[in-house]
């Protein structure tokens, strides 16, 4: 099996047969169908016409796919960089906030011990 360029499904690579048997038009019970020589058909003839049926059916199925399912994975590759991007923004803002307020404890350590201890007794209050 080959794979046909631009698409991630694998190709059988034939053309469909001229002499197939539409889908549907089976021959009678006890009678044997005939190729295009007038000869009867075996079994074996029959069944590889058949699974050749269905790999034409399967390559068909996969080229119309094919389109989809890059449109898929184009569209699944933004949206993960979209999400990478804004994950990285909101770790910069976090960074940036505790940056600041590293920066006001230092520059006043007695107003944030007095908020530490205020927001400790709220705490103490309403979960008592």
């Amino acid at each position: 099996m080959t794979t046909a360029p631009g698409s991630p499904f694998p190709a059988s690579g034939t053309s469909p047969s001229a002499d197939a048997q539409p889908t549907g038009s089976s021959p009678e019970a006890g009678q044997h169908s005939t190729n295009t020589g007038g000869a009867p058909i075996g079994g074996s003839e029959r069944f590889a016409r058949v699974v050749q049926g269905a790999h034409e059916t399967v390559d068909r199925l996969a080229e119309t796919a094919a389109p989809h399912v890059q449109r898929l994975t184009e569209g699944v590759e933004h949206a993960s960089e979209t999400l990478s991007a804004r994950a990285d923004q909101a770790r910069d803002v976090g960074d940036e906030w505790a940056e600041s307020l590293r920066t006001t404890v230092r520059e006043n350590p007695l107003a944030a011990i007095a908020t530490a201890l205020v927001a400790g007794v709220l705490i103490a209050r309403l979960t008592s």
